[in-house]
């Protein structure tokens, strides 16, 4: 059993309760039908893909069936499942009411979707990992293509999270380095939560923060076993996602384990939805993204900030004709992301002066954060050599001549401060 950080006092004033069961040991598909029996749970309905369903599907409902459990189930047999509507739909309609649990067995896509089932059935959840490969094991959440737009729908958190680690370590070691890339992405993720936090007051707790922080150094400091399967290491990055996954239903928001670095891949989904681009392991995009938004950190550590030049940019920002660039680089997919500024006004002049006034006079404070949170970027680049993690986008496939409008277009993707925010409240983000 893994215990995770619950406090009824914590000194950021929120209650933090995380109730789902999380077993993680060898062979522990085997105690699903006692978990099962605890929960008065008589029969499942299961959701895999092929590979999912070969990698541990199958062994969970011969599991089940020996056990007296009736199964139901409906496995994707396309080669890529993608996590869109007509696949939830898909899968809502293969449901069946009699079945008092969903049980997904899988990892991201799997994962997300079973979620939506479970959710929309009211019905119990149970998510068998198969693949130490994302955070998302925890979360209340579901990563999802919804017309063309990337977003976070509320879905379910898991009653009981299973990883057998038999089942984890014959993981392929690409979905391995993936989950190491999402769980390298926290040290962003922490970082930009403490400058929002500085800069719009926004909510941010310290105990979860280190947490997250916690769980990334395990990570990090197993990280040469990841590719000999090496049982620690392949359960540190399992443990680690779990966490952070939690981390984020303990906070009641996404802050602990993403950041910009998980924009740059939600822009690179979007527009491989709209433009049939390459698409990389969420993981590992978001791996590249961190080495991306390492670096550009370095170059804010280096300037200073000049208040007439960031008042003279944002006078001079036509909100129309970046519009227009958005729809050009992400099609329809951008439609959702102009709508979302008569919301928020993010650009609106006047919040503009009073952030840029909170960000000269805390500037020293920014800077203390970035070198507290973000690793020495040699040092990050020397993972990334040893486990095998790409450090450029065109190492998956993506032209590093987009990176301009894929860190300015990530600004718009959500509502929340993140490094192409701050360099536009500054006037730099056509430059850095």
């Amino acid at each position: 059993m893994l215990d995770i950080f619950n406090s009824s006092n914590c000194p950021c004033g929120k209650e933090h309760i995380f109730t789902s069961k999380v077993i993680i040991e060898k062979g522990a598909i085997n105690n699903i039908p006692s978990i099962m029996e605890e929960m008065g749970l008589k029969s499942a309905f299961i959701i895999a893909d092929k590979n999912t369903y070969s990698a541990a599907g199958e062994k969970v409902i011969e599991t089940l069936e020996k056990s007296g459990i009736k199964t139901q189930n409906y496995i994707f047999m396309e080669d890529i499942v993608e996590p869109d509507e007509s696949n939830v739909g898909l899968a809502v309609m293969n449901f069946k009411p009699q079945c008092d649990v969903v049980i997904g067995v899988g990892s991201g896509v799997i994962n997300d979707i079973s979620k939506i089932v479970a959710n929309v059935s009211g019905k119990k959840y149970i998510i068998v990992g198969t693949a130490p490969s994302m955070d998302g094991y925890a979360s209340a959440t579901s990563s999802m293509t919804m017309e063309g737009l990337k977003i976070s729908l509320n879905s379910k958190c898991a009653d009981v999270i299973v990883g057998d680690i038999d089942v984890l370590c014959n993981a392929p070691i690409k979905m391995m380095i993936s989950g190491l890339g999402d769980m390298l992405a926290k040290y962003v993720s922490i970082c930009e939560w403490r400058i929002s936090n500085l800069i719009n007051g926004e909510y941010y707790c310290e105990e979860i923060a280190s947490l997250v922080r916690g769980s990334l150094k395990k990570c990090v400091d197993n990280a040469d076993g990841l590719l000999k399967r090496d049982e620690n290491a392949v359960k540190a990055v399992f443990e680690g996602l779990i966490i952070c996954g939690a981390a984020m239903k303990l906070a009641g928001l996404s802050r602990p384990a993403s950041g910009i670095e998980h924009y740059l891949s939600h822009i690179w989904d979007m527009r491989g939805a709209e433009f049939g681009t390459p698409v990389e392991f969420h993981g590992i995009q978001c791996a590249v993204g961190t080495l991306i938004a390492v670096k550009l950190y370095e170059k804010i550590k280096k300037i200073t900030p000049d208040r007439q030049k960031a008042l003279n940019y944002v006078n001079n920002f036509n909100f129309s004709e970046w519009s227009a660039e958005l729809r050009g680089f992400l099609g329809k997919g951008a439609e959702s992301m102009i709508a979302l500024e008569e919301k928020e006004q993010k650009y609106n002049i006047e919040s503009h002066k009073k952030r840029l006034d909170i960000i000269i006079e805390k500037w020293d404070e920014i800077l203390k954060i970035i070198e507290e949170e973000l690793p020495v970027l040699s040092d990050l680049e020397k993972l990334f050599d040893k486990v095998g993690l790409p450090k450029t986008m065109e190492e998956i496939g993506i032209d590093d001549k987009l990176l301009p409008m894929t860190f300015k277009s990530a600004k718009d993707i959500r509502d929340k401060y993140v490094l192409p925010r701050l360099c536009w409240d500054l006037g730099i983000i056509d430059e850095i």
